[in-house]
C-alpha cells in the first residue's frame, strides 16, 4: 500500500517471510447462478457470533494450494463445491486478529488471506448442516449492503477485495 496501513487494516506483504506469524487462508466471494447478469454476493451468519456475517474462508493445509484449499473449505462450510471461479486477487492480503480472537488462534496473530471470486452453478446446492457447521444462514446481498453486517475487523479486507474486483469489471 501507498498509504500507512492502520493497525488492525489489511496488509500487502511482498516477502512471504513477513507472514510467519499470520494463518494462510483462503475466502471465497461467490455470486450468485445469474451472474453476471446478477450480481449479488453471498454471506453467512456465523453460528458462533449471531449477527455477524462474512465469507466462506478456511486455513489452507501443509501441502495443499489455495484453489484446493478453496474447493474444500466451500464444500466443509456450505456443503457444496460446485463453483467455477471467475478470477482471484492478485496477492495476498493480511489481517490482526482482534485480542480476543488472537488468543484462541495462537500462535498467530492475524492472518493471509487469497481471495476468489466464483459463481456458484446452478445445480449447486447450499447445505449449511455440515460436518462442523459454522454458518447458521446465508443470503445474497446486492454490493451496496455487502458490509451492513460484516464484522469490524474484515471490513477493510473486504473493501478492498470487492474494489479490486469492481475496478476490474467483475462486480
Amino acid at each position: 500500500m501507498d498509504r500507512k496501513t492502520p493497525r488492525g487494516a489489511c496488509r500487502k506483504y511482498g516477502i512471504m517471510s513477513d507472514l510467519k506469524a499470520y494463518r494462510p487462508n483462503v475466502a471465497a466471494v461467490i455470486v450468485a447462478p445469474g451472474y453476471p447478469k446478477e450480481k449479488r454476493i453471498f454471506v453467512a451468519e456465523r453460528s458462533d457470533i449471531p449477527g455477524v456475517w462474512q465469507f466462506p474462508q478456511g486455513g489452507i493445509d501443509k501441502g495443499e494450494s489455495s484453489k484446493e484449499a478453496l474447493f474444500r473449505e466451500l464444500e466443509e462450510e456450505i456443503g457444496t463445491d460446485r463453483v467455477e471461479v471467475i478470477a482471484r486477487y492478485p496477492e495476498w492480503i493480511a489481517y490482526d486478529f482482534p485480542k480476543h480472537v488472537a488468543k484462541k488462534m495462537r500462535p498467530y496473530k492475524g492472518q493471509k488471506q487469497r481471495y476468489y471470486l466464483v459463481r456458484l452453478k446452478k445445480s449447486a446446492v447450499i447445505n449449511l448442516d455440515t460436518k462442523h457447521p459454522e454458518f447458521c444462514d446465508y443470503k445474497f446481498v446486492e454490493l451496496e449492503h455487502l458490509f451492513d453486517d460484516i464484522a469490524h475487523f474484515k471490513k477493510p479486507v473486504y473493501e478492498q477485495v470487492i474494489q479490486y474486483f469492481t475496478s476490474e469489471g467483475y462486480l
